[in-house]
């Protein structure tokens, strides 16, 4: 398939130029002539890619720490953040499908150049943020299994680029294939752990309840935003419209469509598994920390320590452990990715993929490391909470062009966001803004 578009479409200023990951650009065959549920199985990935994001190490220190102090009652902050993250997610796919374009190419074109430089260098600045988050957790995963130094596990971080760019030369579906089976074993160990934990499943059904408590009570609003900043990531929205771009899905509008439909159900699959992992995360803090009065527990490593003991297993600390571990790394491949994809998206930059790629990691782990080692293994939760906060002052700056995009008939022609999509979508950007914005003033008035 021809990676260069050579006109400009309407609602466009200039030719999108090279493709998004074009080394993997649609190089994973649909199966057109094949029955329906064949063709479904071959968009099932880019969802999975992109639900990594939404149980990254960050959501992990924001989903014990409320667990811990309020016990089941956030369940619905993490139901209602996922699914603005399902809407949103979905306009990537939109966004991609209907223009032939990523998010950070999208901007490229629609913005002067000052203005397309700036969200370039907030995207950057989101990801060595989400990065952070990354490497931290990783590090601890790799600290508590095997008892290798915080500083030393950041470094065996930096090798993960090495493992996509192999990945990659066998074919995009490895790299998936990868996180899924990653994304499995953390599964299996958050349902052993539930088990151990014999939560009250009432109070739990129960937490996915709406309650005014939740913006009366100052404490628990703030952990209640902080989990909204953990869970809908900035990156993730230039990252799902780079990969869902690997299928070859055809130029028609009827094969476009298809595509659209089946790349919704993907990513909606996905989430709702990471809303499954998050919500494991949040009811086992409540049903060991916060039932046995332990309200304060906010470090991973405080979490791996403790966990042992009250649900009585010695396997219960590896458990955590592999699990985080598991997502640790699962969050640096996808960070990679996006990485590239905003890089190329905005600049234009012609190097080979390789390069690219090694460049883009570099510019996130090298900040990343650095910071962590200089932290040291006191204050990585202080850390992880900054992160969330870097995140959520940048969110907005990629979610209300993506919502602008996919609303524009001119930009998507006949697969322009219908009405009642869009205003649901304008909500979700207004109510992140306003949210993150208190998170951010209850950081700056309380640190």
């Amino acid at each position: 398939m021809d990676a260069f578009v050579r006109k400009p479409p309407a609602g466009w200023r200039q030719d999108r130029g090279e493709a998004s990951l074009t080394d993997v650009h649609r190089s994973v065959d649909v199966q057109a002539s094949k029955p329906g549920w064949r063709r479904a199985v071959a968009f099932v990935g880019p969802g999975y890619l992109v639900a990594v994001g939404y149980m990254d190490p960050g959501n992990w220190a924001t989903s014990i720490a409320g667990g811990s102090k309020f016990g089941y009652t956030l369940l619905i902050v993490a139901l209602l953040s996922n699914i603005m993250a399902v809407v949103l997610q979905a306009l990537c796919a939109r966004l991609a499908i209907g223009s032939g374009r990523d998010l950070a190419q999208a901007c490229r074109d629609s913005f002067p150049k000052p203005v397309a430089l700036t969200l370039w260098f907030l995207a950057e600045t989101a990801i060595i943020a989400t990065d952070i988050a990354e490497v931290i957790g990783t590090a601890i995963g790799l600290n508590l299994i095997f008892g290798i130094p915080l500083e030393i596990g950041v470094l065996i971080t930096a090798l993960d680029v090495f493992l996509i760019l192999y990945l990659q030369r066998l074919g995009f579906r490895w790299v998936e294939a990868l996180i899924i089976t990653l994304l499995g074993v953390i599964a299996i160990c958050f349902a052993i752990q539930i088990a151990l934990a014999d939560p009250d499943w009432g109070a739990v059904i129960r937490g996915f309840a709406p309650t005014t408590q939740i913006v009366t009570n100052p404490e628990m609003l703030y952990l209640a935003l902080g989990i909204l900043g953990a869970t809908v990531m900035p990156h993730n929205l230039y990252l799902h419209s780079g990969i869902v771009q690997t299928r070859a899905y055809g130029e028609s509008l009827p094969e476009k469509r298809q595509a659209l439909k089946y790349a919704t159900i993907d990513s909606t699959v996905a989430l709702t598994f990471a809303l499954l992992i998050n919500a494991s995360i949040l009811i086992l803090a409540a049903a060991t920390f916060n039932k046995t009065g332990q309200t304060d527990v906010a470090e991973l490593g405080e979490a791996h320590k403790l966990i042992g003991p009250l649900l009585g297993l010695a396997i219960a600390p590896t458990l955590f452990g592999i699990a985080l571990l598991c997502c640790g790394i699962n969050s640096t491949v996808t960070a990679t990715l996006a990485g590239q994809i905003v890089m190329e998206g905005f600049l234009k930059i012609k190097l080979a993929p390789w390069l690219r790629r090694l460049i883009t990691r570099a510019i996130a782990i090298v900040p990343a490391a650095a910071v962590t080692i200089w932290y040291g293994d006191s204050g990585t939760a202080r850390l992880l909470i900054l992160t969330q906060v870097v995140l959520s002052l940048q969110l907005s700056f990629a979610v209300f062009p993506l919502v602008m995009f996919t609303a524009d008939k001119a930009k998507m022609g006949a697969l322009v966001a219908p009405r009642w999509l869009a205003i649901f979508a304008w909500l979700i950007a207004i109510v992140i803004a306003a949210l993150n914005i208190k998170l951010l003033f209850d950081f700056v008035i309380g640190g």
